[in-house]
């Protein structure tokens, strides 16, 4: 990709291309194994994949709503009302995106004004800062911090002042791994209730916790529901991580705020797979639940392989990722470190500083991907075992 002519709107000015597309073609490139980007080995459902293609082989090719499809928004109420007793209207108050990605960038666009402040967890998956910049709005950073990640309240009730219009919140967080606990995000509610603010919670991972944790939605903690759009999607939840199905749950006028912009984005999208989703969230209850006992075996190879390295390695509650910190092996950042990897070790990793504001923090951490197959995560530790990944070569 060449980079961005010079008559670009000032909009995206200081936004660097998306470190996953950049590392994604280093692996490529060099044959190395990807350990870097997101994405699961092995697809989802195979019953899910035949009422794709039951949808497509029936006509279901043309557009899709806007809002959705019926079904697959009263599929997503009925997932709300089961896993969290909530009961929300299929007609007001859900409305199905161009996968997760989409529906952060049409909340933004629909609530955030030029010079808003938006407060954000750092480190932050990449697309909320392009997202925060293309409305105009101002990125404020609360940073959780190594080794545990948790929430420091004083740090996010400093975060916010007279200017501040929304929190968009990520739990289970990508790229640390960390839950917010309930105590946690009853301090985020607490803030939003004293300010007035909006949240924007970001829950693709709600169903992908260890070690019994619980995924708890802000939407459900008192005085939030109004004030609070949630978002998930079938990518992570059911390995298909390509159709690009999402959607955002939350009260009537937020939502309609988000279809207002959405519907001049995409418009509609997916529309075969959006049935085959809704049957997912009706039939495969048992296919995440399955998953996310074998993400957690996976984090534990993953994590026991890195351990015999020079690194500090940080255990995740969740998701697909865990990070380390490298500076021991002698770079300057982790970014060099990541570049050198794949002739190193034949093995790509994300380099972590891009999602921080506070560089130093993030300077020597490195994200790995786990939603891989067994095999590839014990031949990418023996690679880096075998490797000498130090910069002087000792």
């Amino acid at each position: 990709m060449v980079d961005p002519s010079p008559r670009t709107a000032a909009r995206l000015h200081g936004i660097e291309p998306t470190i996953f597309a950049e590392m994604s073609a280093l692996a490529l490139r060099t044959g190395a194994l990807n350990l870097g980007q997101g994405f699961p080995d092995v697809d989802g459902p195979a019953t899910v994949v035949d009422a794709a293609v039951e949808a497509m082989r029936t006509g279901r090719n043309q557009y899709a709503p806007g809002p959705g499809f019926p079904e697959l928004r009263e599929a997503v109420v009925a997932h709300q009302q089961r896993h969290y007793g909530l009961d929300v209207d299929p007609a007001t108050q859900v409305v199905v995106t161009a996968g997760a990605t989409e529906a952060i960038a049409a909340a933004l666009l629909a609530l955030v004004d030029p010079g808003d402040e938006v407060v954000v967890l750092e480190p932050f998956y990449d697309s909320y800062v392009a997202c925060i910049a293309m409305a105009g709005g101002v990125r404020r950073g609360v940073t959780l911090r190594a080794p545990d990640f948790r929430l420091d309240a004083d740090a996010l009730r400093a975060a916010v002042t007279d200017r501040t219009k929304l929190v968009l919140l990520n739990t289970p967080h990508n790229p640390t791994g960390a839950v917010l606990t309930r105590e946690e995000l009853q301090v985020v509610a607490d803030v939003a209730v004293e300010h007035d603010l909006l949240v924007v919670t970001d829950e693709v991972y709600e169903h992908l916790l260890f070690d019994r944790r619980e995924h708890v939605p802000i939407c459900t903690l008192p005085g939030m529901w109004d004030r609070t759009l949630t978002i998930s999607s079938a990518g992570k939840t059911f390995s298909f991580t390509g159709w690009k199905v999402g959607w955002v749950t939350g009260p009537a006028d937020l939502v309609a705020s988000v279809y207002a912009a959405k519907q001049w984005l995409t418009f509609s999208n997916a529309a075969p797979m959006q049935p085959a989703v809704a049957e997912a969230l009706d039939k495969e209850t048992s296919f995440y639940e399955e998953l996310a006992r074998e993400l957690e075996a996976k984090r534990d190879l993953l994590c026991e392989g890195l351990a015999g390295l020079d690194v500090d390695v940080y255990v995740p509650e969740a998701t697909y990722f865990v990070t380390t910190d490298v500076r021991r092996y002698g770079y300057d950042d982790s970014l060099a470190f990541c570049l050198a990897l794949p002739e190193r070790a034949g093995v790509v990793a994300i380099p972590s500083q891009v999602f921080y504001d506070d560089r130093e923090e993030g300077r020597h951490k490195v994200r790995w991907a786990f939603c891989k197959e067994r095999a590839v995560i014990e031949k990418g530790v023996r690679r880096l075992a075998a490797a000498d990944l130090y910069q002087t070569g000792g």
